[in-house]
């Protein structure tokens, strides 16, 4: 007969169990993530409403029509508050496995704020290049469809493309989030058993702790991914907590689905026309992609998915 101890010991060894052996993981390719960071910025801001918003969303959609199983862009039209603009908006969910139950969903958003508010006067109403802030999450997720395509994963995998993240005036939370809150909204039958956001991940030396939200509300989750970093030993993530950071996590956390925001927001060039290519490297990308390619293989896949 099991003791109560043998037998949390044996709950724990299933949980951390690895459904495929480690070198059965396959590789991120960091060069590919750094030409899509690049590819993007070659569209110029891409905040919505902008020739370069319009051609980044007809680009992304013809990436994953030829990589994913199936795409699926969900687009609406949003009433701008702070003008008379009618916003052409686009999310992008791209599934790999979609006839398996089980997923999981990897998310960034792909837009660029309108302002650079945190900038100086003479330019704060100008847009934000934004390759961390957009772009870096948005070139692992589709460095993330290269590998997929070529290794089907053992679990289902969306990628989720947000739109309109980063469009409210600071003290508007209710404008920010726009794309995410949406895509809850009118999908509410969508329930991944997990949810990871990534977010200004592109930074040289990026550092991302535990961040509020995800550890207070998703903590066996959060514990899990950072459990797995430290495990291949990705200098990015520290085990502490962080603040907490409205972001596009926080629409699926109200809809009860664990959700974990990767994201250092001790960026000093955030919301500022210095967020350029210069401030990013291919190493912060090649952390981000290496972790969730692992978490796919030996956690997700093994049912280690915490249900908070």
């Amino acid at each position: 007969m099991r003791t109560p101890i043998r037998a949390a010991l044996l709950a724990l060894a299933l949980l951390v169990a690895p459904a495929a052996p480690a070198d059965a993981v396959p590789s991120f390719d960091r060069d590919a993530a750094w030409e899509y960071l690049e590819a993007q910025l070659e569209f110029g801001p891409r905040a919505p409403g902008t020739e370069g918003h319009a051609a980044c969303a007809d680009w992304m959609l013809e990436v994953l029509r030829d990589r994913a199983d199936r795409v699926v862009p969900h687009g609406f039209v949003w009433d701008d508050p702070y003008s008379d603009q009618r916003l052409q908006l686009t999310n992008i969910k791209a599934s790999f496995r979609p006839e398996l139950d089980t997923r999981i969903a990897v998310a960034a958003h792909w837009d660029t704020r309108p302002r650079a508010d945190r900038d100086s006067a003479s330019v704060a109403h100008l847009p934000i290049p934004g390759a961390n802030d957009g772009g870096s999450g948005t070139a692992v997720l589709l460095a993330l469809a290269d590998v997929l395509a070529e290794n089907p994963p053992p679990i289902g995998v969306d990628l989720l493309f947000f739109d309109a993240e980063d469009w409210g005036k600071e003290g508007d939370p209710q404008y920010y989030l726009v794309g995410s809150r949406r895509f809850v909204r009118d999908f509410p039958r969508y329930r991944p058993a997990a949810l990871i956001l990534l977010d200004l991940v592109g930074e040289k030396g990026v550092r991302i702790p535990m961040e509020g939200y995800s550890l207070r509300q998703a903590p066996q989750l959060t514990r899990l991914v950072f459990r797995r970093a430290a495990s291949l030993g990705l200098p990015a993530f520290e085990p502490v907590a962080g603040q907490a950071v409205l972001d596009d996590h926080v629409p699926f956390l109200r809809a009860g689905i664990p959700a974990v925001n990767l994201i250092d927001f001790d960026y000093p060039y955030w919301h500022t026309l210095q967020d350029t290519l210069d401030k990013c490297s291919p190493e912060s990308l090649d952390q981000m992609g290496t972790l969730v390619l692992h978490l796919i293989w030996l956690d997700f896949a093994s049912g280690a998915i915490p249900r908070g």
